[in-house]
Order: structure tokens, then sequence, then C-alpha cells
């Protein structure tokens, strides 16, 4: 069972930045496919931004490309949601999640972290 505990969320203005981070429980953190996910009041949650387990590669929703970046640091088993030019619309809860080895969906997932971005 992996646990993962989200952290960074806050308000912020509309322009500014902020930095989640996803701290997982399970040593072989490294092994995991992560992703970022959101869901805003009324809507449903969608995808924000994936990363590889090595870090290899990277995918982003429409939405956020050339805003958001996701990375990782295995060795401190934590994955990061660098969000730049955050607009009202980006107010959501975000949610990280784990794809086990061999899974074709997402496994694991934290409890979630609000971002409020006032206009």
């Amino acid at each position: 069972q992996v646990q993962l505990v989200e952290s960074g969320g806050g308000l912020v203005q509309a322009g500014g930045s902020l930095r989640l981070s996803c701290a997982a429980s399970e040593r072989t953190f490294s092994n995991y496919a992560m992703g970022w996910f959101r869901q805003a009041p009324g809507k449903d949650r969608e995808f924000v931004a994936a990363i590889t387990w090595n870090g290899g590669s990277t995918y982003y929703a429409d939405s956020v490309k050339g805003r958001f970046t996701i990375s990782r640091d295995n060795a401190k088993n934590t994955v990061y949601l660098q969000m730049n030019s955050l607009k009202p619309e980006d107010t959501a809860v975000y949610y990280c999640a784990a794809e086990a080895p061999g899974s074709k969906s997402y496994d694991y997932w934290g409890q979630g972290t609000q971002v409020t971005v006032s206009s």
C-alpha cells in the first residue's frame, strides 16, 4: 500500500507561482509512474501532468503546458509540480497519484491539496 501526502497548496494571486510536493511512503517509489490531477468545484477530476518512473518522459494537459513542470526526486520519494503564471481557472484541489509497475491505471491517490488563485 502506497501512501501519498501532498503539500504546498495555498492562496496566490493570478500570475504567481506555487510548488506542490507529493511524498510517497513506498520504498520502491522509483518504480512508479506518477501523475497530478485536479478537481474544481462542480467539475470532474482532470489530468494535469505525469512523469515516468525515471523522469525520462513527462506529459501535460494542454491547459497547463508551458506553465507547469512536473519533476521527481527518487532519492526523496517525492514528486513535484511547479506551477507558474497561475490563472484563476487553475483553482482546484490537486491530487497526486501513483501507477504501479504493469498497471494501466493510477492505483494510489493522495488526499489532495487546495490551490486557490485570486484574480
